[in-house]
């Protein structure tokens, strides 16, 4: 599996890299258009997108650009994976909004977010296989528990609830989804990464875990590697 990550295979993993980050925009806006609730932070770009009258996706790629600012001061060092989940997650994420409809019904609502949240742990899973950095809110988090020394679940659940907070109050939708996604999302991705036989527990595991750090909860060692090790993304 160390042979995955090797510079040999850049294409293999530039190919992974995309194909995650494509599914992970359509994804998002396939729980958009279900519209019972989404993940937290994309309750905050959809309040923004009500708020500011623009599109999903451009205000998704902002703040992903005013996240990266925060890791100046906490000395992240970015992937090409980190600034290509800051541009393309917005621009698949409006293309998926233009041609995914509208559910009307409930059970069509809970059936788009159902194959939403699939899609998505399916694209964690994906991304992280292509270990080419961290994504920005991710890597805010680990960059935060490093330099707090705070556990990944105080800093997570800190940020996570602050962006819905906000989020709603701009006009995001939080509900039943936004409870299905904290509570899925990380059983989920664990079964689609063993599909995709992702070794998190490789060379250089650290570029992985920050991304999966997120997405599930952080036992006392993934913690403190976070905390000790950073993101040192692959080159």
């Amino acid at each position: 599996m160390q042979r995955a990550f090797t510079t040999q295979n850049l294409p293999v993993r530039l190919v992974r890299l995309l194909a995650g980050l494509f599914l992970y925009g359509i994804a998002i806006s396939l729980m958009i258009r279900g519209n019972i609730g989404a993940s937290p932070w994309d309750v905050f770009a959809q309040g923004s997108a009500r708020t500011t009258g623009l599109s999903f996706g451009l205000c998704t790629i902002i703040i992903s650009g005013i996240v990266l600012l925060f890791w100046i001061p906490l000395k992240q060092k970015p992937g090409l994976g980190t600034i290509a989940n800051a541009v393309l997650i917005g621009v698949f994420a409006d293309w998926g909004l233009a041609i995914i409809p509208q559910a009307g019904q409930l059970v069509l609502q809970c059936m788009l977010f159902a194959a939403g949240l699939f899609t998505l742990a399916f694209a964690t899973a994906l991304y992280i296989g292509a270990g080419m950095g961290p994504g920005p809110r991710d890597g805010l988090m680990t960059g935060l528990v490093r330099v707090t020394g705070r556990p990944v679940w105080m800093i997570r659940t800190s940020l996570e609830l602050t962006v819905v907070v906000v989020g709603f109050f701009m006009g995001g939708v939080v509900g039943a989804g936004t409870a299905a996604f904290a509570l899925g999302v990380g059983p989920l991705t664990q079964l689609t990464l063993k599909w995709l036989q992702v070794d998190l527990h490789g060379r250089r595991p650290q570029a992985h875990l920050v991304d999966i750090a997120i997405h599930q909860p952080a036992g006392p060692d993934t913690a403190a590697l976070c905390a000790g090790e950073g993101t040192n993304p692959l080159p």
